[in-house]
């Protein structure tokens, strides 16, 4: 899917009391979040994304996306370009990790060449949308550290307000701040604010389904840029799990093969 970190995530900690925050609730909080998310294995979606300048003027992409679950590590997600003609085969992969850097790797058919995303640039918008390359990684609790702020309600939902520092040294975030429901831990709103601590983004998760009965998945995303002007949205029109994918399906060379 878009961005394993917006669409599905799994179960991948191991040195939890390295992960201390104001007494626990926000970083329980977090585990509940993953726990709620295991167990889906693969998937593929298609997605219209939608690009909007800050007059408003709209572009639009269509991607799919493949997912692969990897127990105890992070998630793998390969994301292909359709459409329009002039992005056709240009194809992105992340290799999600805990405790390390992602590996990052974006392949341009018209230079036939894999580009790897450096560490330090991954702040950088992909593929001129509002969304970060770092937010297409898969959502681990080694990547923050948690602060419970308050409850609130949003959507006529309960909702947990959860602050997240970033540990990555090269992020582009100062910290997150996320809204998740009470009840089944769906993410419904995401802020991000710059190195400078000011509002750079909001992310908003809407339109939810489930899916095996277990997984939710927000079929709209929709990211805002209040220092640009610019959005992003993700309209998703088809999900489907247990399609088979292995680890063979998220190498580098998967990246030229895509079709």
């Amino acid at each position: 899917m878009m961005g394993t970190a917006l669409l599905c995530c799994s179960l991948g900690f191991t040195s939890l009391p390295l992960l201390a925050d104001d007494g626990g609730k926000g970083l329980t909080i977090a585990q509940e979040r993953k726990q709620r998310d295991e167990g889906w294995a693969d998937s593929e979606s298609k997605t219209t994304m939608v690009l909007r300048n800050a007059q408003g003027a709209e572009s639009k992409r269509e991607i799919r996306t493949l997912s692969l679950e990897i127990k105890d590590e992070g998630d793998k997600g390969l994301t292909i370009f359709d459409e329009p003609k002039d992005v056709r085969g240009t194809a992105f992969l992340n290799h999600s990790h805990v405790g390390k850097p992602d590996d990052q790797w974006l392949y341009l058919p018209a230079v036939k060449r894999v580009k790897r995303i450096a560490s330090r640039n991954k702040s950088g918008p992909f593929m001129g949308s509002e969304f970060a390359y770092e937010d297409l990684s898969s959502f681990e609790l080694e990547k923050f550290k948690f602060n419970y702020l308050r409850d609130e309600t949003m959507q006529d939902l309960p909702v947990f307000v959860v602050e997240q520092t970033p540990t990555d040294e090269f992020t582009g975030y100062s910290k997150t701040i996320a809204w998740i429901d009470q009840k089944d831990y769906k993410v419904l709103k995401v802020e991000y604010y710059d190195k400078k601590n000011a509002l750079l983004k909001t992310l908003q998760m809407l339109d939810y389904q489930l899916y095996l009965n277990k997984f939710w998945r927000p079929l709209k995303l929709s990211m805002v840029n209040h220092q640009t002007g610019k959005s992003t949205d993700l309209l998703v029109h088809e999900i489907q799990f247990g399609k088979g994918r292995t680890e063979a399906d998220f190498d580098t060379n998967a990246l030229m093969r895509a079709k």
